[in-house]
């Protein structure tokens, strides 16, 4: 069976409910996208760094439970994760409020293990990582983890960066298109949206952002339900199928996407028909609130294909 490992950050959710009250929960884009990926039938290991505290000891817990691997997961004595805050309009588009600068998984590129885990990297089929990965590293630990990554994609490893992007996260912006670049040259596979780009570059259409993306295989979707996706130097546009209810929070829309689609080019799928399936688990996971949605809402996983063996070339 093909392993994926997901790097990045989890941290204490809180989503608005009734009466101004807010419920938690636990997210993050990355572990979303890993949690969806086990609910898909694909074996997966979540890389991140947690404190020693309840919180932490729950995060754990309940990802052990949606079957992601925790065993590269550091805890750090005395650190705390982060936490966000959703609020949703009245159409179901959502704004992050986050407190994080003092997380654990900050300093994941910065212990006594790093170099084995870097190292580790090479062992799996795909690496998946987010531009929210990228920011919230310092400069020197994002140049470590770009260079395993490319280390990794050269024994055979597939990449794939998703553009995530929250202008927050980054110094300034011109900081964040060097990293973009770098990321776009080393992965095998970029899932980027317009709504990520156009706050990098202004104005771009969707073929001149395309054009900036130099991973082999791209999907770009676009503000309106469909997507663009080349591979093999062509690119096709795909309509998205209509979504069946009513949208009530687009969170994690972009990160189920990004499950099913690489759950189905792991299972054999092509790039369009991968597509297809990101789009299919996204359309369910808007209409409900909160970024992980119920086991019972899950669509039937023979939509999307059970991952094999089959490794997609990086």
């Amino acid at each position: 069976m093909a392993k994926v490992a997901c790097i990045g950050e989890c941290m204490v959710e809180l989503k608005q409910a009734e009466g101004g009250l807010y419920s938690r929960g636990f997210g993050g884009d990355t572990l979303n996208t890993a949690v969806y990926l086990a609910r898909l039938g694909t074996a997966v290991d979540y890389i991140t760094a947690l404190g020693d505290d309840p919180l932490s000891d729950e995060m754990i817990a309940g990802w052990s439970a949606e079957g992601v691997g925790t065993g590269r997961v550091a805890r750090l004595p005395g650190k705390l994760p982060g936490l966000y805050l959703i609020e949703t309009d009245e159409k179901g588009e959502r704004r992050f409020f986050h407190w994080r600068e003092s997380s654990a998984a900050r300093s994941l590129l910065d212990l006594p293990d790093t170099n084995e885990l870097l190292e580790s990297l090479g062992s799996y089929d795909l690496v998946y990582l987010s531009a929210i990965t990228l920011s919230i590293y310092s400069e020197s630990g994002r140049a470590r983890l770009l260079a395993a990554l490319a280390s990794a994609q050269r024994r055979g490893a597939c990449v794939a960066f998703d553009t995530n992007f929250r202008a927050r996260g980054w110094p300034d912006l011109d900081v964040a298109r060097r990293v973009f670049r770098e990321a776009f040259d080393i992965a095998s596979m970029t899932l980027a949206s317009t709504e990520d780009l156009l706050p990098l570059y202004p104005g771009e259409n969707a073929e001149t952002l395309m054009a900036r993306i130099s991973s082999p295989e791209t999907v770009l979707k676009l503000a309106e339900p469909a997507s663009i996706v080349r591979s093999g130097g062509v690119s096709q546009p795909l309509q998205a199928e209509p979504v069946s209810g009513a949208v009530v929070d687009t969170t994690a829309a972009g990160d189920s996407f990004a499950a099913a689609y690489i759950a189905a080019r792991l299972a054999g799928a092509g790039p369009i028909e991968a597509a297809r399936a990101g789009h299919r688990l996204a359309g369910v996971v808007v209409c409900h609130p909160g970024a992980i949605i119920p086991r019972i809402a899950m669509p039937d996983n023979a939509a999307f294909g059970p991952a094999s063996s089959h490794k997609v070339s990086p």
